[in-house]
């Protein structure tokens, strides 16, 4: 791997580059937090070769909106399952709107 594969992935919000101490001092949680939230498999943390949890960004944005419904007093099992069926409507959603574009420059009768 070269440097500017490295440099690469500070873009990717994929990467796990979090540890489990950091990815709860950043979130203002506790680290029995995420593993709560990784037992309801909202997330799956990656593992490093030693075996500790790894977080990407994407990962630390799922889990910040959990905490912010569990700060409002939602069960995390509610929580996580609110924040999944959030994701799928999204993508339900996102899949709609491509169908119609589709759909659109197909017929041509759509312009008129």
């Amino acid at each position: 791997m070269t440097a500017d594969d490295s440099f690469d992935r500070l873009d990717d919000d994929d990467y796990p580059a979090y540890t489990m101490g950091r990815a709860a001092d950043m979130l203002g949680t506790t680290q029995g937090f995420l593993r709560a939230i990784g037992e309801a498999r909202l997330i799956t943390p990656l593992r490093s070769e030693g075996g500790h949890r790894r977080y990407s960004r994407y990962q630390l944005r799922i889990a910040a909106r959990a905490r912010e419904l569990v700060d409002q007093g939602t069960p995390i099992e509610a929580a996580c399952r609110i924040i999944i069926l959030e994701d799928q409507l999204e993508e339900a959603q996102r899949i709609n709107a491509e169908y119609r574009r589709a759909a659109g420059s197909s017929d041509p009768s759509a312009s008129e």
